[in-house]
């Protein structure tokens, strides 16, 4: 690579190596981060045009008086600010429509400064003013982390959905003192045949999707007319009841598509009931909040049922959200806009439910929601906000020494120019909305908000690179959005984490994540770490839903799997020793800290069914008690474990090779259980009252350093 190619990436943001660990730089490829630079509006083809990019760039650095945005936190005024020439005039538009010469003690917001230099130069930039830092949570508490999609009650139509939500919630906050539940990713689907099951590559992160309605509990439900209509309904309600009935009696798989295709002609009928003055009222002030946004998702909606959920195989003029082409198929569209509009309204209403059932059950956080790391390249999201996406690239990681290969996961990034030059409108918007309903927000791959690795389309991703976001902006921009919501924020900080970016989220109140079997003393003799070694900022768990439940962990019933399913990169001996080793030394600090009520034995020790459950049943309650032994501020208890499930509701790596997304909760033998049966487990129970007992005395009182680099893990 040469040097002003280099200077070039470095002057755009982009890296020129990484480092997959703390003793190793890989560079990356010329080409890499030609065609970064490319998707960034900058051509570095040939020698000629880097050595023409660099001199522009150079020139508009040095002469330009503002970036697009600059941030001040809390009372303190903008550094970009402070470094203009002397005698310079400021001119600013506040959010809330002041005018002022000063940009000093604004209010929070995003305001509008106009520079003018003494000697005539001026520039506008926007002003994000965001508090110094988040408050932490109310209290310490422990909660429930749950796949929506699994939770399926007996009123359920074969998935979850927010009935289920507000039930499990008002359950768990008034009987249990539970303080949150903790959701996948609600974003709405691209809908296909199959849709993707996954929650983490939705058609809009922005709006929600409607296949999560309760469609008993829609107002207009019980208002529907006309025999023909009523008969429909019925043969829907059986219908629903099938698809219930297959997963929790038959042990199907849950069938989304079929769900949705139930839940959408439900849904039509229900929509042709008149609204209410009041109901009218209120949908009317959603469709002005929400304004030309939520008019392209609809439309995208209207239009992918005519020629298919890609936009990228539409007609031509249907592939531009702004062509005169599609404001015509809007208006010929217009009743199936509104209906897809108004199923947004619907199920922003429910999901405002849901919240409020959390709440008032003394829930002092309630519901917390998922924020995916990007969309699906063929969705409405990437359909309506292509200016501010990177063309021809798509998000993923670097190889490191857990995956020699790299991940591509196929969502186009967010171009960080483009972001700063609005604003950072797309992504307040988006925080904006999730806050809406959420009282706190978990933050997939949290680590994407500094710097995202970014894949040319056709190359693999071993061919990346790193592209930089301005973190400053981005994370004034997510306390601002929060502090407003009064919401919580937990950062998915697990993995490889570049040096300071931890720090930089503990500083703006952000918490991180810990789980169990990744908290060890990686710099140093790589054993499990003491309790009063972890860090506080945190939310702190034993397992989440792309990791083995506690079960299947204990008994190595994950190599097993994994050996079946031909993933395994090493020999089943090697792996099982290995396994085997990682649960021994944990078993054995539980013994020694004196946490193993009622254990007995050893791992793999031959005993009697229901003496093996027992003995299963106290080391999942031992591995919790050992969470509450930590500072960690928040508690989260996999509620799959609280039953004895062994199964991945996600296994990285897999497709069609196993039932991603698709498994309702089970118990220890494999049998699917309804919400009701969950509810009334003796098992869950004493899982969620050792945990409540323990977590009732609050954390405790010391605190060990963390060593330097521990914990995160693979």
């Amino acid at each position: 690579m040469s040097e002003d190619l280099a200077l070039l990436a470095a002057l755009h943001g982009v890296a020129t190596s990484y480092s997959p660990s703390p003793d190793r730089t890989v560079a990356a490829s010329a080409a890499a981060v030609t065609l970064a630079l490319a998707a960034l509006g900058v051509d570095a083809s040939t020698p000629e045009a880097v050595r023409d990019a660099l001199a522009a760039g150079e020139r508009e650095r040095a002469e330009r008086l503002l970036p697009p945005t600059v941030v001040a936190w809390g009372p303190g005024f903008p550094a970009a600010l402070a470094a203009l020439p002397e005698g310079t005039r400021l001119l600013v538009s506040t959010e809330q429509g002041e005018t002022r010469a000063s940009a000093a003690r604004l209010p929070p917001g995003v305001h509008r400064v106009t520079a003018t230099a003494p000697d005539g130069r001026t520039a506008e930039a926007h002003l994000i003013v965001a508090p110094a830092a988040l408050p932490a949570p109310p209290a310490r508490s422990y909660g429930l982390l749950v796949q929506l999609y699994s939770l399926l009650s007996r009123r359920s139509w074969g998935m979850g959905d927010l009935g289920d939500l507000g039930e499990l919630a008002a359950w768990a906050g008034r009987t249990l003192g539970a303080g949150f539940v903790q959701i996948n990713p609600l974003h709405a689907a691209v809908h296909g045949a199959p849709t993707d099951p996954s929650p983490y590559r939705p058609s809009s992160r922005r709006f929600p999707d409607p296949v999560h309605l309760r469609i008993e509990d829609v107002p207009e439900f019980a208002y529907v007319s006309g025999a023909e209509n009523r008969d429909r309904l019925r043969a829907l309600s059986g219908r629903a009841a099938e698809l219930r009935e297959a997963v929790l009696e038959q042990g199907a798989l849950i069938d989304r598509d079929a769900v949705w295709e139930a839940k959408k002609a439900a849904l039509e009928l229900v929509s042709e009931v008149p609204l209410g003055p009041g109901r009218l009222a209120a949908y009317r002030d959603f469709l002005a909040e929400q304004g030309p946004a939520l008019e392209d998702h609809a439309t995208w909606c209207a239009l992918a049922e005519v020629h298919g959920p890609d936009w990228h195989t539409w007609p031509d003029g249907l592939r531009d959200p702004r062509s005169p082409e599609t404001r015509r198929a809007r208006r010929e569209l217009t009743a199936r806009v509104d209906f897809h509009s108004r199923l947004a309204w619907l199920t922003d209403t429910q999901l405002t439910a849901a919240q409020r059932a959390a709440c008032e059950a003394g829930m002092p956080v309630g519901i917390v929601h998922d924020l995916a790391v990007g969309v699906h390249p063929g969705g409405s999201d990437a359909w309506a906000q292509q200016d501010t996406l990177a063309a021809g690239m798509s998000a993923g990681a670097p190889p490191d020494a857990f995956n020699a290969r790299g991940q591509d996961w196929g969502l186009p990034p967010w171009r960080p120019d483009r972001l700063a030059t609005c604003g950072y409108a797309p992504f307040r918007a988006l925080l904006r909305a999730l806050f809406r309903y959420a009282g706190a927000l978990r933050i997939d791959h949290v680590m994407g908000l500094f710097r995202l690795w970014w894949v040319p389309r056709g190359y693999p991703p071993t061919e990346g690179t790193y592209v930089r976001h301005d973190a400053e902006a981005m994370l004034a921009v997510l306390v601002l959005e929060a502090s407003r919501a009064g919401a919580v924020v937990i950062g998915e900080d697990l993995g490889t984490v570049e040096p300071g970016v931890r720090e930089a989220l503990r500083e703006r109140g952000v918490l991180g994540t810990s789980v169990l079997w990744f908290e060890r003393d990686w710099e140093g003799d790589r054993r499990p770490l003491p309790p009063g070694a972890w860090r506080a900022d945190c939310l702190a768990t034993v397992t989440t839903h792309d990791l083995p439940p506690t079960a299947a962990r204990l008994t190595g019933e994950h190599v097993e799997l994994r050996d079946g399913l031909g993933l395994l990169t090493r020999p089943l001996a090697e792996e099982r020793a290995e396994a085997a080793a990682d649960t021994g030394e944990w078993l054995e600090l539980l013994a020694r800290l004196g946490l193993l009520h009622g254990a007995g034995g050893t791992a793999g020790s031959e005993e009697s069914e229901a003496s093996a459950e027992s003995e299963e049943e106290a080391r999942i309650q031992a591995v919790h008690r050992y969470l509450l032994r930590t500072p960690a501020r928040m508690i989260g208890v996999w509620l799959p474990d609280g039953v004895g499930d062994r199964r991945l509701q996600n296994l990285p790596g897999t497709w069609d090779q196993y039932p991603n997304w698709r498994l309702p909760i089970a118990d220890a033998r494999g049998r699917p259980m309804a919400l009701e049966d969950l509810t009334a487990s003796p098992r869950l129970h004493a899982l969620l009252d050792a945990v409540r007992t323990q977590a009732a005395h609050g954390a405790p009182a010391t605190q060990v350093t963390r060593p330097s680099g521990a914990g995160g893990g693979p």
